[in-house]
């Protein structure tokens, strides 16, 4: 086995999404590949005035308060050379803000007095000369290599945020800065590498990995509120938010073929909840499930969707919740975008209701012992070993 390209660093991860974030994130299962090599502080986006105020009672909101309030949770270290960190700070919430002089200052202070919080974390910690990793937040992220004495700064890129209004209106401004001020960047897609080489040469198209639930052997029998569903089941997991899904396309499909069962697993949005969607016999909403109950879902459906909009905020996204149904070697059948072309060797895409539908039928008809391997094959190439290793190339040639 080769020796990775960075070995005994001290790596910063900001993640936009905390390590507690109810479901699964990229960020934490690299955080969690890693720390086999590196020492690794994961930063929680610390709270903010408005967030505080609207969300007194969620988990999150509550752990930060005990971090700033009363020191409690502040470092944890979750297993070894792993540590994540709960700022003991408060800072402004600014982006109600015109872009302009006075937004710039109060962001520039919050950077600054995250940085402060983190210094202090990384001399209780010992770590020296540190890789800065950040992700996705060109918020919290921007100013922090000048304040914080790093090595190198990486910008990850694994989804187009402009594309979502909350982030576009001073994203526009920051997230070109950060990518010109970042020693490279790294991203998830070809599509983000190309967006991101706009402004930074140094640019790394790394991939992404699926983790190992998914290869594992479902020991348990089906759930109980899947098991009296007829089958076929066409079914999906993930957020329903239709910011990314079509509502209309999933309702097409149930109408035109009400002999299929499809099952949607996963937290629903305003829009999903008042959807017609509700009313139809034949679809059948699971809600929010655990992460580690989700394959015994997986391995009840008999085609598995990823029924994708086309817009700026899915066009380049990496779509991870495939690589899990390969891992189960479930026959997928997706949206057909720019990115998913890596996959059309071993998925069935397309575009609108009709080709949908013919899709499935195919995918039915064709499963096979085979063409379920070949699956399982190609998802265990995408592994986070490979996407991490991809990374540490990156930052090796930096420092050539």
């Amino acid at each position: 086995m080769s020796v990775p390209a960075l070995v005994n660093r001290d790596i910063i991860m900001i993640g936009i999404q905390p390590w507690d974030f109810e479901i699964g994130c990229n960020f934490k299962d690299m955080a969690y590949v890693i720390a086999r090599h590196n020492r690794v502080i994961y930063v929680n986006r610390p709270l903010d005035r408005v967030t505080a105020w609207r969300l007194p009672d969620d988990v999150k909101t509550k752990t930060r308060k005990q971090s700033i309030e009363r020191g409690e949770k502040v470092l944890e270290e979750v297993e070894k050379n792993l540590w994540v960190f709960n700022p003991p700070v408060m800072l402004e919430s600014i982006n109600w803000l015109n872009h302009g002089f006075i937004y710039r200052y109060l962001n520039k202070r919050n950077n600054r007095k995250q940085a402060a919080a983190i210094e202090k974390a990384l001399q209780n910690l010992s770590f020296k000369n540190p890789v800065l990793f950040i992700d996705n937040d060109f918020f919290n992220g921007l100013y922090l290599q000048d304040f914080l004495n790093v090595s190198c700064t990486v910008y990850y890129l694994r989804d187009f945020l402009l594309a979502q209004p909350y982030f576009s209106k001073h994203g526009v401004f920051s997230e070109p800065e950060l990518i010109k001020k970042a020693d490279l960047v790294v991203a998830n897609s070809l599509y983000l590498t190309s967006y991101a080489r706009q402004y930074n040469n140094n640019c790394f198209y790394i991939g992404q990995g699926c983790g190992d639930l998914f290869f594992k052997p479902v020991k348990t029998g089906a759930p109980a509120d899947i098991q009296q569903i007829k089958p076929p089941i066409i079914g999906y997991c993930g957020f329903l938010t239709s910011a990314r899904l079509d509502i209309k396309l999933l309702g097409d499909i149930a109408k035109a073929r009400p002999e299929w069962s499809l099952v949607l697993v996963g937290p629903e949005d305003d829009d999903f909840k008042n959807s017609d969607l509700h009313t139809l016999k034949n679809i059948f909403f699971m809600g929010r499930k655990n992460e580690p109950e989700l394959p015994a879902y997986v391995s009840r459906f008999n085609v598995c969707l990823n029924p994708q909009l086309i817009n700026q905020l899915t066009i380049g996204n990496y779509p991870r919740k495939v690589d899990e149904y390969l891992a189960m070697g479930k026959p997928v059948v997706a949206t057909a975008t720019e990115t998913m072309e890596a996959f059309a060797h071993c998925t069935y895409l397309c575009n609108g209701s009709e080709a949908y539908i013919s899709a499935i039928e195919k995918a039915l008809a064709e499963d096979d012992a085979e063409k379920q391997k070949m699956r399982r094959d190609v998802a265990e190439s995408h592994s986070w070993e490979n996407s991490i290793n991809l990374f540490y190339n990156a930052v090796a040639a930096q420092h050539k």
